[in-house]
């Protein structure tokens, strides 16, 4: 929300002076310095800053804020956040039977790298998901799945790319033969006949009418 000009200068002061002393002022220091006629006008700025989420207030043993103080305040832009990383979106693909649609860039998911656990600099990007043939991995179909751009280990769920198609399935190595495996039993394995090329491995999901 949006600050007075009065609530800003407040607030700058509240940072400045906890700055160089360590601790920000006491509401009594808020009077003297903006010459309000009493402590009560300077509690109310201080609560119009927690109210509008610049500031919180801890509370005391009563649960209430510590009258009269101003020096339990901490300032939410400060508060360290999760790494986020804006993650691109190449259009869709099947989770169901190939699809030798080539993907397109057409926006980004804000994703929390650490939850995800991937660097922020890393490779990834985000796929929507058609079809249900992972369903028994929970993902459906409207889904956004995140991958990275790195090797497979057996039983990752990746994008790939067989014999010219695209597709979204579970990496399944046996005796040294790679294939895909569906999650859902009306789907057949995919087996390459010449080409199984890994595009990215799942490391999250975003589901379908759930912002991120």
């Amino acid at each position: 929300m949006k600050l007075t000009a009065r609530q800003q200068e407040v607030l700058d002061f509240l940072k400045e002076t906890h700055a160089r002393t360590g601790i920000p002022p006491s509401t009594r220091e808020i009077q003297e310095h903006f010459g309000f006629a009493s402590q009560t006008a300077a509690v109310s700025h201080l609560r119009a800053l927690e109210r509008k989420g610049y500031i919180e207030r801890n509370a005391g043993a009563d649960g209430n804020p510590p009258k009269r103080k101003a020096r339990f305040i901490r300032f939410t832009d400060e508060v360290e956040r999760e790494p986020l990383i804006d993650v691109p979106i190449y259009g869709m693909i099947p989770a169901g039977y190939g699809d030798d649609t080539e993907p397109q860039a057409d926006g980004y998911l804000s994703v929390d790298a650490r939850s995800l656990g991937v660097s922020p600099s890393a490779k990834a990007f985000a796929l929507r998901v058609r079809g249900d043939s992972m369903i028994g991995a929970h993902i459906c179909d409207g889904d956004h799945v995140v991958l990275e751009n790195r090797e497979p280990h057996n039983r990752d769920i990746v994008a790939a790319l067989i014999d010219g198609e695209t597709t979204l399935k579970r990496f399944v190595v046996n005796r040294n033969h790679p294939f895909l495996k569906a999650e859902n039993p009306e789907y057949p394995d995919l087996i390459p006949a010449q080409e199984l090329t890994i595009q990215g491995v799942m490391v999250g999901l975003v589901r379908a009418g759930i912002g991120v």
